[in-house]
Protein backbone atom coordinates (compact mmCIF):
# COMPACT_ATOMS: atom_id res chain seq x y z
CA UNK A 1 0.00 0.00 0.00
CA UNK A 2 1.04 3.54 -0.75
CA UNK A 3 1.58 6.21 1.93
CA UNK A 4 -0.30 9.83 1.58
CA UNK A 5 3.15 11.25 1.17
CA UNK A 6 3.77 9.10 -1.63
CA UNK A 7 0.20 9.67 -2.94
CA UNK A 8 0.87 13.27 -2.80
CA UNK A 9 4.02 13.43 -4.70
CA UNK A 10 2.83 10.98 -7.53
CA UNK A 11 -0.28 13.88 -7.48
CA UNK A 12 2.74 16.18 -7.84
CA UNK A 13 4.70 14.96 -10.13
CA UNK A 14 1.73 14.85 -12.67
CA UNK A 15 1.26 19.18 -12.62
CA UNK A 16 4.35 19.75 -14.54
CA UNK A 17 3.17 17.44 -17.16
CA UNK A 18 -0.51 19.45 -16.83
CA UNK A 19 0.74 22.63 -16.88
CA UNK A 20 3.23 21.91 -20.53
CA UNK A 21 -0.17 20.21 -21.95
CA UNK A 22 -2.86 23.20 -21.15
CA UNK A 23 0.26 25.46 -22.46
CA UNK A 24 0.84 23.63 -25.42
CA UNK A 25 -3.23 23.51 -25.99
CA UNK A 26 -3.00 27.14 -26.02
CA UNK A 27 -0.02 27.60 -28.69
CA UNK A 28 -2.25 25.57 -30.77
CA UNK A 29 -4.89 27.60 -30.71
CA UNK A 30 -3.00 30.85 -30.96
CA UNK A 31 -4.94 32.94 -28.79
CA UNK A 32 -5.53 33.25 -25.06
CA UNK A 33 -9.27 33.04 -23.49
CA UNK A 34 -10.89 31.55 -20.51
CA UNK A 35 -12.60 28.67 -22.44
CA UNK A 36 -9.41 27.69 -23.92
CA UNK A 37 -7.87 27.42 -20.69
CA UNK A 38 -10.70 25.67 -19.19
CA UNK A 39 -11.07 22.80 -22.42
CA UNK A 40 -7.20 22.89 -22.07
CA UNK A 41 -7.06 21.76 -18.51
CA UNK A 42 -9.83 19.35 -18.89
CA UNK A 43 -8.27 17.62 -21.99
CA UNK A 44 -4.92 17.89 -20.11
CA UNK A 45 -6.39 16.24 -17.19
CA UNK A 46 -8.14 13.32 -19.58
CA UNK A 47 -4.34 12.80 -20.93
CA UNK A 48 -2.55 12.55 -17.67
CA UNK A 49 -5.19 10.64 -15.42
CA UNK A 50 -5.90 8.48 -18.99
CA UNK A 51 -2.67 7.75 -20.58
CA UNK A 52 -1.39 7.69 -16.93
CA UNK A 53 2.90 6.98 -17.18
CA UNK A 54 5.37 6.21 -14.38
CA UNK A 55 5.80 9.48 -13.12
CA UNK A 56 9.70 11.20 -13.50
CA UNK A 57 11.60 11.51 -10.52
CA UNK A 58 12.97 15.10 -10.37
CA UNK A 59 16.07 15.18 -8.61
CA UNK A 60 14.90 18.85 -7.22
CA UNK A 61 18.69 20.13 -7.55
CA UNK A 62 19.92 22.50 -10.09
CA UNK A 63 23.71 23.44 -9.83
CA UNK A 64 23.87 26.89 -12.23
CA UNK A 65 27.47 26.84 -13.09
CA UNK A 66 27.52 22.79 -13.86
CA UNK A 67 24.41 23.55 -16.21
CA UNK A 68 26.05 26.16 -18.00
CA UNK A 69 29.09 24.25 -18.78
CA UNK A 70 27.16 20.94 -19.87
CA UNK A 71 25.16 23.34 -22.58
CA UNK A 72 28.50 25.19 -23.59
CA UNK A 73 29.90 22.14 -24.07
CA UNK A 74 27.33 20.73 -25.96
CA UNK A 75 27.28 23.51 -28.60
CA UNK A 76 30.98 23.60 -28.84
CA UNK A 77 30.62 19.83 -29.36
CA UNK A 78 27.74 19.74 -31.84
CA UNK A 79 29.88 22.51 -33.91
CA UNK A 80 33.03 20.43 -34.09
CA UNK A 81 30.99 17.30 -34.89
CA UNK A 82 28.85 19.20 -37.73
CA UNK A 83 32.21 20.46 -39.20
CA UNK A 84 33.95 16.59 -38.67
CA UNK A 85 30.12 15.39 -40.71
CA UNK A 86 30.40 17.86 -43.57
CA UNK A 87 33.88 17.01 -44.02
CA UNK A 88 33.25 13.27 -44.62
CA UNK A 89 30.71 14.27 -47.10
CA UNK A 90 32.89 16.21 -49.37
CA UNK A 91 36.35 13.86 -48.51
CA UNK A 92 37.60 12.28 -51.66
CA UNK A 93 38.37 8.53 -51.18
CA UNK A 94 36.36 7.85 -47.88
CA UNK A 95 36.37 4.90 -46.36
CA UNK A 96 33.08 4.25 -44.20
CA UNK A 97 33.84 2.57 -41.21
CA UNK A 98 30.70 2.92 -38.98
CA UNK A 99 29.54 0.94 -35.58
CA UNK A 100 27.11 -0.18 -33.37
CA UNK A 101 28.48 0.49 -29.76
CA UNK A 102 26.86 -0.34 -26.59
CA UNK A 103 28.06 2.12 -23.85
CA UNK A 104 27.23 1.16 -20.08
CA UNK A 105 26.57 4.24 -17.88
CA UNK A 106 26.70 4.93 -14.42
CA UNK A 107 23.53 6.93 -13.50
CA UNK A 108 20.32 4.62 -12.51
CA UNK A 109 17.97 7.95 -13.18
CA UNK A 110 15.76 7.42 -16.18
CA UNK A 111 15.47 10.91 -16.22
CA UNK A 112 19.71 11.33 -16.90
CA UNK A 113 19.63 8.83 -18.82
CA UNK A 114 16.90 9.91 -20.99
CA UNK A 115 18.83 13.60 -21.36
CA UNK A 116 22.33 11.81 -21.92
CA UNK A 117 20.49 9.50 -24.89
CA UNK A 118 19.32 12.89 -26.34
CA UNK A 119 22.46 15.28 -25.95
CA UNK A 120 24.54 12.30 -27.64
CA UNK A 121 22.11 11.80 -30.26
CA UNK A 122 21.46 15.79 -31.36
CA UNK A 123 25.50 15.46 -32.14
CA UNK A 124 26.12 14.71 -35.69
CA UNK A 125 27.82 11.48 -36.54
CA UNK A 126 25.94 9.64 -33.91
CA UNK A 127 22.25 8.42 -32.75
CA UNK A 128 20.79 6.36 -30.53
CA UNK A 129 19.50 3.24 -31.96
CA UNK A 130 17.98 1.19 -28.59
CA UNK A 131 18.07 1.82 -24.94
CA UNK A 132 18.71 -1.07 -22.08
CA UNK A 133 16.66 1.05 -19.37
CA UNK A 134 17.74 -2.06 -16.47
CA UNK A 135 21.27 -2.16 -17.57
CA UNK A 136 21.64 1.80 -18.43
CA UNK A 137 22.95 0.84 -21.78
CA UNK A 138 22.73 3.10 -24.40
CA UNK A 139 23.33 1.39 -28.34
CA UNK A 140 24.35 3.40 -30.97
CA UNK A 141 25.39 4.14 -34.74
CA UNK A 142 28.28 6.09 -34.71
CA UNK A 143 30.41 7.44 -37.87
CA UNK A 144 33.99 7.13 -38.93
CA UNK A 145 35.25 4.27 -36.09
CA UNK A 146 38.37 2.89 -37.51
CA UNK A 147 40.32 1.60 -34.50
CA UNK A 148 39.69 0.67 -30.85
CA UNK A 149 41.37 4.12 -29.70
CA UNK A 150 38.52 5.25 -31.95
CA UNK A 151 35.49 3.70 -30.11
CA UNK A 152 37.16 3.79 -26.55
CA UNK A 153 37.45 7.77 -27.32
CA UNK A 154 33.51 8.22 -27.71
CA UNK A 155 33.14 5.84 -25.27
CA UNK A 156 34.46 8.11 -22.97
CA UNK A 157 32.69 11.23 -24.62
CA UNK A 158 29.07 9.67 -24.20
CA UNK A 159 30.33 8.70 -20.42
CA UNK A 160 31.87 12.67 -19.99
CA UNK A 161 28.32 13.91 -21.00
CA UNK A 162 26.22 11.95 -18.42
CA UNK A 163 28.71 12.78 -15.66
CA UNK A 164 28.17 16.96 -16.90
CA UNK A 165 24.50 16.29 -16.59
CA UNK A 166 24.63 14.68 -13.48
CA UNK A 167 26.40 17.13 -12.08
CA UNK A 168 24.30 20.16 -13.16
CA UNK A 169 20.80 18.15 -12.82
CA UNK A 170 21.32 15.20 -10.68
CA UNK A 171 20.34 14.30 -7.29
CA UNK A 172 23.61 13.78 -4.69
CA UNK A 173 23.08 10.23 -5.28
CA UNK A 174 23.93 10.32 -8.42
CA UNK A 175 26.66 12.66 -8.08
CA UNK A 176 28.29 10.60 -5.42
CA UNK A 177 27.90 7.58 -7.55
CA UNK A 178 29.86 9.18 -10.65
CA UNK A 179 32.22 9.90 -8.31
CA UNK A 180 32.72 6.25 -7.86
CA UNK A 181 31.05 5.69 -4.71
CA UNK A 182 27.84 4.39 -4.06
CA UNK A 183 26.19 6.64 -1.61
CA UNK A 184 25.38 3.58 0.74
CA UNK A 185 29.19 3.13 1.33
CA UNK A 186 29.78 6.70 1.79
CA UNK A 187 26.89 6.86 4.82
CA UNK A 188 28.02 3.37 6.26
CA UNK A 189 31.58 4.99 5.91
CA UNK A 190 30.35 8.06 8.12
CA UNK A 191 28.71 5.74 10.49
CA UNK A 192 31.48 3.71 11.18
CA UNK A 193 33.75 6.93 11.68
CA UNK A 194 31.50 8.64 14.27
CA UNK A 195 30.99 5.26 16.11
CA UNK A 196 35.27 5.20 16.16
CA UNK A 197 35.24 8.78 17.86
CA UNK A 198 32.39 7.55 20.14
CA UNK A 199 34.82 4.52 21.52
CA UNK A 200 37.69 6.99 21.50
CA UNK A 201 36.19 9.83 23.62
Amino acid sequence: MTTPRERLAAVGNQIPPLIALIVLWMLLWGEFSWLNLLVGFVVGMVVTVGFYLVPVQLSGRVHPLRTVVFFVRLIVDIVWASIDVAWLAVKPRLVTSNAILAIRLHTRSDLILTWTAVATSIVPGSIVVDIDRESSILYLHVLNMHSAGDIESFRRRVQNTERRIVRGFGSREEVERMRGVRPENRRAARRAKRMNEKGTS
